[in-house]
């Protein structure tokens, strides 16, 4: 019995740390640290058929503005991005309702309504980012990868301003960092090698 209940907490420590491991190296591919400086940062939005913004949604709008930074740098503020694809509201509109009535959000905030996908996401928001002097992508972690991998390809030059984003911390989501782990292993399946990479750096 003790030995089986031993087998069992070991395993599930090996899962935690796998899922933490794996979470943490998606959040730092394709991106360098960008610090505390301010950026523009898009927040995308998760599939949402309430009135209001579900866990995940409320959870990426909390990352959102935590991403901000400081600094007067152009084009910075959140932008939310997602249509109605669970419900009649966009998913957009639900996170900045959250972001202004919940936790008293007065920044900049745009909103991009029209996206189904995770590449629309990323087509649509590019006029909002002309401007941006830095950008980061907040999402859960795989998620907020496979967008950058996305601007990317649509745009390598927009591409060369993202910075992390404080999306990942060690032991939030702990006891689903697994499950995203596996999701996102399974919704990553169509990045490149070199997509997947972080950053090499600078030599000392």
């Amino acid at each position: 019995m003790q030995r089986g209940t031993g087998l069992t907490l070991a395993g599930t420590a090996v899962a935690l740390a796998w899922g933490e491991w794996l979470n943490r190296r998606w959040s730092r591919a394709l991106v360098p640290d960008g610090g505390a400086a301010a950026a523009t940062v898009v927040v995308l939005g998760y599939r949402n058929p309430r009135a209001g913004a579900n866990v995940v949604n409320r959870w990426r709008v909390r990352a959102g503005i935590r991403s901000l930074g400081a600094g007067p740098e152009s084009g910075t503020g959140l932008i939310f991005s997602g249509g109605p694809v669970g419900s009649g509201v966009p998913e957009a509109r639900l996170m900045a309702a959250y972001a202004r009535s919940v936790l008293g959000f007065e920044g900049r905030v745009l909103l991009e309504e029209r996206s189904a996908t995770t590449w629309e996401n990323i087509a649509n928001v590019l006029p909002l980012l002309e401007n941006a002097d830095r950008i980061r992508i907040v999402s859960q972690p795989a998620h907020a990868l496979k967008a950058r991998a996305y601007l990317r390809r649509q745009r390598p030059d927009l591409a060369e301003r993202l910075v992390r984003a404080d999306d990942y911390r060690p032991g939030e989501w702990l006891v689903v960092k697994p499950l995203l782990a596996l999701y996102g292993l399974w919704t990553l399946r169509g990045l490149t090698a070199d997509e997947r990479r972080q950053p090499r750096r600078a030599a000392a």
